[in-house]
């Protein structure tokens, strides 16, 4: 039975197509996290006034990054949680932080910067590659709090929105809302 070429071709196309699957897919991925805990600016809501003077054990104002917008995160493929906001540094760059994040992992994951609204449900799974979107790198983590860097040139308060985007399938694992 097993000397029929037809076996042998069958099970050939079966063990290719198991690997693929297995590339793919990474399954094993449903069963992984990794806490990631960045080094996080000190964040005010508003702009301090130059006029007043720090608390006792307050940061300087210039010592501070202010608070430009932020949103809760919104699950879309993956049950997910946390807070995105989108910071100021006092040398005038931006950056993105993920505060308490909690999802799952997946294939290729990133997060990206949009000008796409956070739609809820299904209907918000596949709308931030529609318009402009920016990637400000990897997922670092599937748990924590992490900092990304917007690169140099962009104009983040033209974008409205943070998204955990799955570049292997082109879905969003959840997004957050950026409002000020």
């Amino acid at each position: 039975m097993f000397r029929k070429p037809a076996f042998w071709a069958v099970a050939a196309v079966l063990a290719v197509g198991l690997a693929f699957g297995m590339y793919w897919f990474q399954p094993w991925k449903l069963l992984t996290s990794k806490t990631v805990n960045d080094a996080a600016p000190v964040v005010v809501s508003t702009t301090p006034s130059p006029a007043s003077s720090p608390a006792a054990g307050m940061p300087s104002p210039s010592a501070v990054a202010v608070l430009v917008a932020e949103g809760k995160l919104v699950t879309h493929e993956h049950d997910s949680s946390g807070t995105a906001q989108l910071v100021r540094l006092p040398d005038g760059t931006y950056q993105v932080i993920l505060r308490d994040l909690a999802t799952s992992d997946g294939p290729d994951l990133r997060v990206w910067l949009t000008d796409q609204p956070v739609l809820p449900g299904r209907a918000g799974w596949h709308v931030f590659d529609d318009g402009k979107h920016v990637e400000l790198g990897r997922l670092k983590g599937t748990h924590g709090t992490q900092v990304y860097a917007v690169p140099a040139g962009v104009d983040p308060t033209e974008l409205r929105s943070v998204t955990i985007w799955c570049a292997r399938f082109k879905v969003s694992f959840a997004a957050a809302p950026l409002e000020a």
